[in-house]
């Protein structure tokens, strides 16, 4: 399987360099990073077409750069592990609004990408 995730995302250790802001961001982006493998791996699994799966991919890369963003914004998230800040950003009706970047069709696409993760992440 991980060569198969290296040929679906072969820049994922790079994830947390394209995000970080400052050397601090780099471990969070690494704790992100780790976060999201295993679900890279269930879509992997799922067999899904691959425009779906670039397109989950590239909306968990777009997740990732928002988590680190979101907490310069809101510095109470800067004290939650990435599991606890998930779950604050991450909901079973979508992800963060992403106004300033999205569209609204492709912020329906995005919230579909935080949808299937959600449900992946808190299954039940």
């Amino acid at each position: 399987m991980a060569a198969a995730l290296e040929r679906y995302v072969p820049d994922l250790a790079d994830w947390p360099r394209t995000w970080h802001y400052e050397p601090d961001d780099l471990p969070v982006g690494k704790r992100i990073v780790a976060a999201f493998k295993p679900f890279l791996i269930d879509l992997l699994q799922q067999g899904l077409a691959a425009k779906t799966l670039r397109r989950h991919r590239d909306h968990l890369w777009m997740l990732g750069g928002e988590i680190i963003h979101r907490r310069y914004l809101e510095p109470d998230l800067m004290q939650l592990t990435i599991e606890e800040t998930l779950r604050q950003l991450v909901h079973d009706d979508g992800g963060p609004l992403i106004s300033q970047h999205l569209n609204p069709s492709e912020q329906q696409s995005f919230d579909s990408t935080c949808q299937k993760l959600y449900r992946f992440l808190y299954p039940g």
